[in-house]
């Protein structure tokens, strides 16, 4: 009996046969389908592969994403070493500067300081009032001495009546001499007020307005709406050039006399004025002194010092000693119009006691004291001037 190979049933046969069956009919369902020709829009993995494609990592992805971010393209921020090397730099340049003023400082002489004090009128006022009041009181002191039962009883020596009879001359010419200097000193305030007269009346901004001439106001509506004390200074200026023209031979003593009464009563409300003002800016300036010894007393008690936080601490620092240095000054200028007022107010309201030596005194110290201003002004505009010089 003949076998044919064909027939020869092989082990598994079937089962291969209907994995075949089933594999071509997944593969005729899944990648051939009916419709074909239509494009799909989804990607289909091979489910017969072994390796399928692989996903990227989270990890990559994210990084990828943060290549092309505009945190890229920004400036790294400071490093600690940076903000070091700043603060050294900004130390150093500190140290210059100082070094730079005391060597100024130490370069400037009094005689110096004078001759740019008395180059100024100003400067020369208060020069001239030094002298006159140092004077007045020398020989207040000198009449009172006589005055003694010891030394009336020895009587004076005719040299010392004429030395004193020529002081009092100098007395009276030094006072005229600085009236002579401030003459024309209303000129000052009136600049002030004709300043406010180039303002236009309308706030039309077209062309034509812009290049036409602005309207000046009146004078008058200029005065009424002056400050207080530029139209005091005003009124007291042209007083005192009256009362000057009277005392040169000028005018009659009549009109000299009602100037010198008026100019004193704007003298005494113009030193009031003063006076409010200076309380309100020392309250201003004790008020940011406070604040400022305030972020300092933080400062220390949070634990920061110069080196953690340098530059606070400068600034706060410097702020201090500045306005330490402007409330003293302002103390210095309000002592100074209390001496005035106290002198002003004899002349004013005509009190006898005692007014020779309290005039005398209160205008020494009042010179004493504007002097005073005067010097450490003009020194530190010569500070500033040779330390310019050093750094350039």
């Amino acid at each position: 009996m003949s076998m044919s190979f064909e027939s020869v049933p092989f082990p598994h046969e079937r089962a291969r046969h209907e994995s075949v069956a089933s594999t071509s009919s997944f593969c005729d369902d899944t990648f051939y389908p009916s419709s074909f020709d239509v494009p799909t829009t989804s990607f289909q993995m091979n489910p017969l592969s072994s390796h399928p494609p692989r996903t990227p990592r989270t990890s990559i992805i994210s990084n990828t994403s943060k290549v092309h971010a505009p945190e890229m393209y920004s400036l790294p921020e400071k490093t600690e070493l940076q903000s070091v090397a700043a603060s050294l730099e900004e130390d150093v340049v500190e140290v210059e500067e100082n070094t730079a003023k005391k060597e100024a400082v130490s370069r400037i002489r009094n005689e110096e300081i004078w001759r740019e004090i008395l180059k100024t009128t100003v400067g020369r006022d208060k020069a001239f009032k030094l002298m006159q009041y140092s004077l007045k009181v020398y020989l207040l002191f000198h009449s009172s001495v006589m005055a003694t039962g010891f030394m009336r009883n020895r009587g004076r020596p005719v040299w010392e009546l004429e030395l004193v009879k020529r002081l009092e001359e100098t007395v009276s010419g030094f006072s005229l001499t600085r009236r002579c200097l401030i003459m024309f000193d209303w000129l000052t305030p009136l600049t002030s007020i004709q300043a406010q007269q180039s303002v236009p009346f309308s706030l039309d901004t077209s062309p034509s307005k812009s290049l036409s001439k602005p309207k000046p106001k009146p004078i008058l509506h200029s005065l009424l709406h002056a400050p207080p004390l530029v139209l005091l200074g005003l009124l007291n200026g042209f007083a005192d050039d009256v009362y000057t023209f009277s005392r040169l031979g000028l005018l009659g003593g009549k009109a000299g006399q009602r100037a010198g009464k008026f100019a004193d009563w704007c003298w005494l409300l113009s030193t009031l004025a003063a006076l409010v003002e200076n309380n309100v800016e020392m309250a201003m300036v004790s008020q940011h002194q406070r604040e400022v010894e305030s972020r300092l007393y933080t400062e220390s008690m949070a634990g920061a010092t110069a080196k953690s936080q340098p530059t606070n601490t400068k600034i706060d620092d410097t702020e201090l000693q500045r306005l330490n240095l402007k409330m003293y000054w302002l103390q210095v200028t309000r002592t100074k119009l209390l001496m005035d007022l106290v002198f002003v107010s004899y002349d004013v309201f005509q009190f006898k006691r005692a007014k020779a030596p309290v005039q005398a005194l209160t205008g020494l110290t009042a010179a004493a004291l504007s002097t005073a201003k005067l010097y450490d002004r003009h020194k530190n505009a010569l500070v500033k001037t040779i330390s310019a010089g050093f750094s350039i």
